[in-house]
């Protein structure tokens, strides 16, 4: 009876490998071959470029300084949502889900909408100083916008996977609000964290429609591809896609390794 069960579990395997081999080389091929058709003296060649090495500096620092302000506005708001009960709190939940389906190019308009000289809040910002159109601070806006919905939900799960026994019992004992949070919830989801910090950042990285609306100009990798491709064809905008596609491997395996690391802490 055992070996028939493992035949048919193995035949199972077998009709899934199958449906699933499609799918990998859909996500694969594509990239395999973009990566092979540049040779390597044009790899190199493309890091002597200035404009190329800028363009990806831009995209790593934006993307990072989305992820480093998706902690500091993201973490408060992810803890309300795990710790507390309150009313609208799933249409909060679905407001946060929302960059995820919106159409990226509609989210450069919402902003510029919203920050635009002819808004009140864009002429508060005006007089402020603070200007959104063509701006690293644009740029900024729009990736913390399209990736802080992974870092909400992210920290969200770590907080939710701290039992709340242990906070309680913390308090029990006299401990404040705060110095629970900082002893007990803190140490226990700081994994989360960092894994939210890059999953925001690789999010925020690869956002190309968004940008080219609020701000073409500090040019991003991203938008660099565009422009090498429309104006010179693949021969030019391969190479930079390579790198960026390197740069954005880097952070996922950095991903993986810190998810692997959270979940063997919680075990």
């Amino acid at each position: 009876m055992s070996v028939l069960n493992r035949a048919k579990t193995d035949g199972m395997g077998l009709f899934f490998m199958g449906f699933s081999l499609p799918v990998i080389l859909l996500l694969t091929l594509p990239l395999i071959e973009m990566a092979r058709e540049p040779t390597v003296a044009m790899l190199f060649n493309t890091l002597k470029d200035r404009e190329v090495m800028l363009a990806i500096a831009r995209s790593l620092g934006f993307s990072l300084s989305a992820g480093l302000l998706a902690f500091v506005l993201g973490t408060p708001l992810s803890y309300l949502l795990a710790r507390r009960t309150f009313p609208g709190k799933k249409l909060i939940e679905g407001i946060i889900d929302l960059p995820v389906m919106i159409p990226h190019p509609v989210v450069g308009i919402a902003i510029l909408s919203l920050a635009g000289r002819t808004h009140p809040f864009g002429r508060f910002l005006a007089d402020m100083g603070v200007q959104i159109m063509g701006t690293p601070t644009g740029i900024i806006t729009v990736l913390l916008f399209v990736g802080l919905p992974f870092y909400v939900n992210t920290v969200k799960a770590g907080f939710e996977s701290v039992p709340a026994r242990l906070e309680n019992a913390s308090r029990t004992l006299g401990a404040g609000t705060w110095d629970t949070f900082r002893r007990i919830t803190l140490p226990l989801t700081w994994r989360h964290m960092v894994l939210g910090i890059i999953m925001c950042t690789a999010r925020a990285i690869s956002e190309f429609g968004a940008i080219v609306i609020v701000a073409y100009h500090p040019m991003t990798a991203p938008v660099m591809i565009y422009e090498r491709f429309t104006a010179f064809g693949l021969e030019y905008s391969q190479p930079v896609a390579v790198w960026l596609i390197a740069l954005s491997l880097l952070l996922f395996v950095a991903l993986r390794m810190m998810s692997r690391s959270a979940v063997q802490y919680q075990r």
